[in-house]
């Protein structure tokens, strides 16, 4: 039986098996292999780190946490997850897996707007977080293509950074290409806006199947209702990264920082409630 189980290879998974690792605490960690910024090339906001491959920077998380033996790491998808009495319970393939308490940081899948030529540019010239990529796209126009009542905050928040910024509704783009430096906007209109970069709002759902099926509860941004430690509503089921919503936030934070943060967190209250246990 494991102390804990991690499902999810992102940085706020690996940095709660660094953490566990440290504490000599029997840990796995499972990753699908399957990450929200897989298309990214460069992840930016990070200290240290600002501009780094994110491929690169699970590889030195895994180089890192190798250094202790308590951890043990797996690729593999699983399938399903249950709250027993004295454990909690992780199906991968035909083997059922127990620990003490099991940590989701599965991340969720994006959902762009049906726009055609707009997932080919996602993660590099389409983005969705001005804190993210908005800086790479300075002194140049930037469209919001954000049909919502939050299209004008985001472009007053890019104000200083772009020369212009234009908010475009999605149902006025039929298409969207590569441009020799950034994109064109096809219109209704025929017309052609042309911009180094475009941010979209994409709706988003769990990245594992199993949460549903677990029980836990959500809160109303769909995300999976957590104290600020990840503690979820099911005893010894822990919630990090861009799957959780703590109770005091407004909604989740869709951050690398805030989740190795909650990855941390989320660990050091495991091994409090080992002991206290």
């Amino acid at each position: 039986m494991y102390d804990a189980i991690i499902i999810g290879g992102g940085p706020a998974g690996l940095q709660a098996g660094l953490t566990l690792g440290r504490m000599h605490r029997r840990t796995l960690l499972l990753d699908s292999g399957d990450y929200r910024n897989g298309t990214v090339r460069h992840a930016h906001n990070l200290l240290t780190n600002d501009g780094r491959d994110p491929a690169e920077l699970r590889r030195l998380g895994r180089e890192e946490i190798a250094a202790y033996p308590d951890v043990e790491i797996r690729d593999a998808a699983v399938s399903a997850v249950a709250r027993e009495t004295d454990a909690v319970t992780v199906t991968v393939g035909d083997e059922i897996l127990r620990a003490h308490a099991v940590i989701l940081a599965t991340g969720v899948a994006d959902r762009l707007p049906d726009i055609p030529g707009l997932a080919a540019q996602w993660g590099d010239r389409v983005a969705n977080c001005p804190f993210c990529h908005g800086h790479e796209f300075a002194g140049r126009p930037v469209a919001i293509v954000n049909g919502s009542a939050h299209a004008a905050a985001l472009g007053r928040m890019l104000e200083p950074v772009a020369s212009e910024v234009h908010l475009v509704d999605p149902v006025e783009v039929v298409r969207v290409a590569g441009t020799t430096d950034g994109l064109a906007l096809e219109r209704t209109d025929g017309s052609a806006l042309e911009v180094a970069g475009a941010f979209v709002a994409p709706t988003w759902s769990s990245r594992a199947g199993f949460v549903e099926g677990l029980g836990v509860e959500l809160q109303e941004s769909g995300a999976v209702r957590t104290d600020p430690f990840g503690r979820t509503s099911i005893e010894n089921v822990y919630a990090v990264g861009d799957l959780a919503h703590p109770d005091h936030l407004p909604g989740p934070l869709f951050s690398l920082a805030a989740a190795i943060a909650g990855g941390q967190l989320a660990a050091v209250a495991i091994v409090q409630s080992l002991v206290m246990d």
